[in-house]
């Protein structure tokens, strides 16, 4: 259940965070094998709406947002130490390191958990 209509549910919250999880994966994975690689762009509402995120099973969804977490946390503990620096761009000019992807995706996730907690 939604707290308010404009607020997502735990179970939405949990799929954007299984999400996210893909997302930053991906642009990490491209930012290691890639020069400045340019990320596609994500739209989370579009990705809810797409992904029918209230309607997904909390279950597979709980199993699904573990085992991306497993993936996204192997893809970062796998980084060489010369590699941090490197860099890839949002669709919107954003320059990001991998240093500060994985800050900005611990910002994220933190700032869901309190957002789920109320």
């Amino acid at each position: 259940m939604r707290p308010a209509p404009a607020v997502w549910s735990p179970l939405e919250y949990a799929c954007h965070v299984r999400d996210v999880f893909v997302v930053f994966a991906d642009r990490a994975t491209l930012m290691l094998t890639e020069d400045g690689p340019r990320f596609a762009d994500w739209d989370q509402d579009a990705a809810a709406i797409a992904g029918r995120y209230w309607e997904q099973d909390p279950h597979r969804v709980a199993e699904e947002l573990a085992e991306q977490g497993s993936h996204l946390s192997a893809v970062f503990a796998a980084v060489p130490p010369q590699s941090w620096a490197r860099t890839g761009l949002r669709s919107n000019g954003s320059s990001f390191t991998v240093d500060s992807l994985g800050r900005y995706l611990l910002h994220d996730v933190v700032h869901h958990v309190a957002d789920v907690s109320g």
